[in-house]
């Protein structure tokens, strides 16, 4: 591991714009240890950069050994050292010191500069075809639906013709993270892909009927289930594929145990039997003096470092987009609500296929607990997506495409 001088690496903080927007009204910096000792410091003030060792309260410090700092700084690091906060996560010879909810307000400075430490590598992965025509083959409608006694006003677009595919986006995002799936020929001359945006996600509408603004919001189990099958029925599919990432990889197992007569199979992308986790463990998620820039920002941690650049940085950008409660209020059901570890045996595989892709990258959901399910669940299919992370569709659309029609394929000789 070659690190550069705290003057250089100011250097290349200072003449990154990427940095000095996530730098902005910062004053403070970042102090690098490797094995307990000092070698690097950064200060920040006013938009200037330089070497020094930063005095001010506004000090971010992080530490680790030279073999985790290794993997951390290389051009293409490997899974679970993606960033400072996936390396945590998994237990890793990484820390950090300093006030956490400073941390959430720069952590995409101090990722940035972090990133800086790393050598040049151009941009990796391979982008979509370019389209082929100005106006897209996609529709975007809106449904009333009765949900849990209120009425919803929900978005949704529709690209396709022939079995029809519902799409769930990840928590705290919205249906556009399906784009690439929606312009794609080779899905849509076989199924008819319909994305939808949950109720206070993206252009769909919190309820007239009741003073939502007054009360928290938590995503659960029992609302989250009826939104697909309420909209297959409002839309009269006849036994439609389901596919979620996250909280909808999630809920794909969900349905196929509760639902195994509303859909003929389900795809379950990072799925997992349970996530678990405390709300206090990211209470910065909505906080008053955090913006929604620091959970986008964290996204791209659990993304694979070889996804196209210009990709990940999209999908990182829907999260910046959200209702900002809506992130926070989705992990009720992703880290708590949600648990199948008593009941994945009893998903009927001969009614509903079960089908679970997990990514590589993906600390989060991880791999293990993807092949997990797949073990409880008899007569489930499951697979590793190499270099793909935990936003398969959005952040590398071609590598995932790769796993994901094979999926289609047999659905559609199979009928599940």
């Amino acid at each position: 591991m070659e690190l550069p001088s705290s003057e250089e690496w100011a250097r290349r903080c200072a003449a990154d714009g990427e940095f000095l927007i996530a730098a902005r009204y910062w004053r403070g910096g970042i102090r690098l240890r490797v094995d307990d000792d000092l070698l690097l410091t950064l200060s920040v003030a006013a938009g200037e950069v330089d070497g020094s060792d930063p005095r001010d309260d506004g000090v971010l410090e992080f530490e680790g050994t030279r073999d985790a700092w290794g993997k951390l700084l290389l051009a293409t690091p490997p899974p679970m050292y993606t960033d400072v906060v996936a390396a945590l996560v998994r237990g890793s010879d990484i820390g950090r010191h300093g006030p956490r909810l400073l941390h959430a307000q720069y952590y995409g400075a101090a990722m940035r500069a972090i990133e800086l430490l790393r050598p040049a590598s151009a941009d990796q992965g391979s982008r979509m075809p370019p389209p082929t025509q100005a106006l897209e083959d996609v529709m975007g409608r809106y449904i009333n639906l009765e949900l849990g006694g209120d009425r919803y006003r929900v978005y949704f677009e529709e690209a396709g013709q022939g079995i029809p595919l519902l799409l769930q986006h990840t928590a705290g995002a919205h249906g556009s993270q399906w784009r690439h799936l929606l312009v794609s020929s080779e899905i849509t001359e076989h199924f008819r892909l319909i994305a939808y945006d949950l109720p206070f996600h993206g252009k769909s509408m919190p309820p007239e009927g009741r003073e939502w603004w007054r009360e928290p919001y938590e995503l659960t189990g029992d609302f989250v289930r009826r939104v697909p099958v309420a909209l297959a029925n409002a839309l009269g599919l006849d036994r439609p594929v389901f596919m979620g990432c996250s909280v909808g990889g999630l809920l794909a197992l969900d349905l196929a145990l509760h639902y195994p007569d509303e859909f003929r199979a389900v795809i379950s992308l990072e799925g997992a039997l349970h996530i678990g986790g405390e709300p206090e463990s990211s209470y910065e998620f909505f906080h008053p003096q955090v913006s929604n820039e620091y959970k986008a920002r964290l996204m791209e941690g659990l993304m694979s470092p070889t996804s196209p650049r210009a990709y990940l940085k999209e999908t990182s950008f829907v999260y910046s987009s959200g209702w900002p409660a809506a992130f926070q209020g989705d992990l009720f059901y992703y880290r708590q609500d949600f648990d199948l570890r008593k009941d994945a045996r009893r998903i009927d595989t001969s009614k509903v296929g079960v089908h679970i892709l997990s990514g590589e990258y993906d600390h989060s959901a991880t791999v293990a607990m993807g092949r997990a399910a797949h073990e409880a669940i008899p007569g489930s299919t499951w697979q590793e997506m190499k270099g793909v992370g935990h936003f398969p569709m959005s952040e590398n659309p071609v590598a995932f495409m790769a796993y994901l029609k094979p999926e289609l394929d047999s659905i559609r000789l199979n009928g599940r």
